[in-house]
């Protein structure tokens, strides 16, 4: 395991481990995330592992917005408030856009974070895993420190931005014709 500052992160390195397979600890407008490929069937299974998480879906950070218009059914007017702390929960065109074990391939949740580093990750132009760094039902991560050694041993890389003094995602079911918030902060 490797902890990295934000600001001595090397994007191509990044990206480049990312698409091998990497999964990564790394800081968003909101808590610290856990993420990897959406694509990579076994990547998402060693989050799966570490979060202590069966069947439950995750969410993705879209690589961009037409991404999102593409796959899913959505109103414009959601997407135009990304990036932000919101994380959507979408019904999906068709199936095959993330790897078999990360939903049910009826609704996925889908966000844009508004933080430097999710710049950088939407240049790997894939979907990328995003769920908060912690064991199912437990608070979620808001400083590297934090974080249990169960935890730490089984990631790749750690992204450090410092203590982060934000709450979950707001998330909103958009799956019917009323939107619906299932999580407020």
């Amino acid at each position: 395991m490797q902890i990295i500052k934000l600001n001595q992160v090397k994007e191509r390195e990044l990206i480049k481990k990312i698409k091998e397979g990497a999964v990564i600890i790394y800081p968003t407008d909101t808590v610290y995330g856990i993420g990897c490929d959406a694509l990579n069937y076994i990547a998402v299974e060693r989050i799966r592992k570490i979060k202590q998480r069966d069947e439950k879906p995750f969410s993705v950070i879209a690589p961009n917005k037409e991404w999102i218009i593409k796959n899913f059914y959505v109103n414009k007017h959601y997407i135009e408030r990304l990036p932000g702390p919101f994380t959507f929960i979408l019904r999906i065109k068709k199936s095959g856009i993330v790897a078999s074990n990360v939903t049910n391939n009826k609704t996925l949740g889908v966000r844009i974070p508004n933080h430097k580093l999710t710049t950088r990750l939407q240049k790997a132009g894939i979907p990328f895993i995003t769920t908060s760094v912690n064991i199912s039902g437990k608070e979620p991560i808001t400083s590297v420190e934090e974080i249990p050694n169960e935890i730490s041993r089984n990631v790749d890389i750690i992204i450090d931005d410092g203590k982060l003094d934000n709450n979950p995602s707001i998330i909103i079911d958009l799956t019917e014709k009323l939107a619906k918030i299932l999580r407020k902060q």
